[in-house]
């Protein structure tokens, strides 16, 4: 099977289920493990590099608007990959190419491949995700495995954070303007043995302001900006620490979004073990912002 990934959560899982040698075709954006960075890249940004926040904010409000797309999609090189399987996503059109912009596409040069669409919103349906992709692939029984797996380590956090204090946290999916949380990691909140005081389990993520956020009196804030690794949310930490955005006192953990909390992939569980050790002190090496130490 020659396989088609457009999402880098479903490379990773591709990857970790065995199949990772039947991918062919990525994103730019796949980079887990390493050994997708070898693969044809099918799909790359149309966003100018060396935006700040604000200035990646409103590209793409302006773009949205617009009806205009945000990734390209190289129908030459999809072509020359002769997929048989492409697996795309419906769930964000700020995440990854559009599923109409990929049936367009295939239909025009006339490949038969099958596309398979997934749209995750909560931890139970990237469980679900992980087991279609082990369907489509013939790989049920490893996909049921990684399934186990996950579902194992999420219920060993749940088991320790059960009865301790649940610290108010806020997570920032975007800084400048912030944005609340939603789809999976309301959950991943909660399951980490904290109170997700901003978002809706399920939902979009939705702009909000400072005085809402500050009204929500969380007592931690999760610096997740979508599309970053640890040293950027590091960086966009700092600066809110820098303006005052935050409160003195406040706890303030920057993480890898990209790795563990904004892809629908194999390492959330990995963002929830990494916030439940920072929120009940149970330690791991994390990083908290040096100016709020």
């Amino acid at each position: 099977m020659r396989i088609v990934s457009l999402l880098p959560a479903h490379t990773e899982v591709l990857f970790a289920i065995g199949a990772g040698h039947d991918v062919v075709g990525v994103t730019f954006e796949c980079d887990h493990p390493a050994e997708a960075r070898s693969r044809t890249i099918v799909s790359t940004s149309a966003m100018p590099e060396g935006l700040t926040p604000p200035e990646i904010d409103a590209y793409v409000a302006a773009a949205v608007a617009a009806g205009e797309d945000l990734y390209r999609l190289d129908a030459g090189a999809l072509a020359g990959l002769d997929a048989d399987l492409v697996v795309t996503q419906d769930l964000c059109a700020v995440c990854a190419v559009d599923v109409s912009v990929v049936d367009d596409a295939l239909a025009h040069l006339g490949c038969t491949a099958d596309v398979l669409t997934l749209d995750p919103h909560t931890l139970a349906e990237v469980d679900d995700a992980v087991l279609r992709l082990g369907a489509a692939t013939d790989r049920t029984e490893a996909a049921e495995a990684l399934v186990a797996s996950t579902r194992a380590r999420l219920d060993a956090v749940r088991a320790r954070v059960a009865g301790r204090p649940r610290p108010r946290v806020a997570v920032l999916e975007w800084t400048d303007p912030p944005y609340a949380p939603g789809h999976w990691i309301p959950e991943m909140v909660e399951a980490a043995g904290g109170e997700c005081v901003l978002g809706t389990a399920g939902a979009p993520s939705t702009r909000v302001t400072w005085e809402a956020v500050h009204a929500a009196d969380p007592e931690v804030y999760v610096v997740a900006p979508c599309g970053f690794d640890r040293d950027g949310a590091q960086a966009q930490a700092d600066a809110l620490l820098a303006q005052g955005l935050v409160p003195p006192g406040a706890r303030v953990l920057a993480v890898d979004a990209n790795a563990s909390w904004a892809r629908p992939g194999t390492r959330l569980v990995d963002g929830v073990e990494e916030l439940a050790a920072y929120l009940h002190g149970w330690g791991g090496g994390l990083q908290e912002s040096p100016v709020n130490r």
